[in-house]
């Protein structure tokens, strides 16, 4: 009998660890040396295990990448913040631990998303990314984004250029 060693699931509080570890990882490796080292090392202090737990209990839109039994990434997901009609559902955070990138996983995380996002009945789909951030960009190309609006976000003293990837 095959077993699913992989699989995408809605997050439980007993994943918290993982998520802070994943969450560190991921961001470390994503954005050391385009976010400011200063603005990165808060940012990731501020989401720690505590902030985990607490996003959990509040039920948070979240979904873990399971592998093996243990949350290799997550996804975060609601209604777009964008306002724009074709576009209803929005992916706030999709990310996974280093160790798990480049094996086809992120897309599951994308895919559940979009899964979840077609069940709230919101139609077309938004993700920003960080225009720097050529891995993330590359990944939301491959997967059919198209570039629909730009924006920028300031980290410390530093404005970073971000774009906006939508599927109909």
């Amino acid at each position: 009998m095959p077993v699913d060693v992989v699989h995408v699931r809605p997050a439980r509080l007993k994943d918290a660890p993982a998520l802070a570890t994943a969450y560190e990882e991921a961001w470390r490796s994503a954005y050391q040396g385009l976010i400011p080292h200063l603005s990165l090392e808060r940012m990731i202090a501020r989401r720690g295990l505590r902030w985990w737990e607490s996003a959990l209990r509040r039920r948070t839109p979240l979904l873990v990448l399971d592998f093996d039994g243990a949350a290799a990434g997550y996804v975060t997901y609601g209604r777009c913040r964008l306002g724009r009609a074709p576009f209803q559902g929005e992916i706030f955070e999709l990310y996974l631990h280093p160790t798990y990138q480049g094996f086809g996983l992120g897309e599951k995380l994308f895919d559940g998303a979009r899964m979840r996002l077609a069940e709230l009945r919101l139609r077309g789909l938004l993700v920003w990314a960080l225009a720097d951030n050529h891995g993330a960009c590359a990944f939301y190309r491959r997967l059919g984004g198209k570039l629909i609006a730009e924006g920028s976000e300031t980290f410390g003293d530093v404005t970073l250029r971000k774009i906006a990837f939508a599927w109909a």
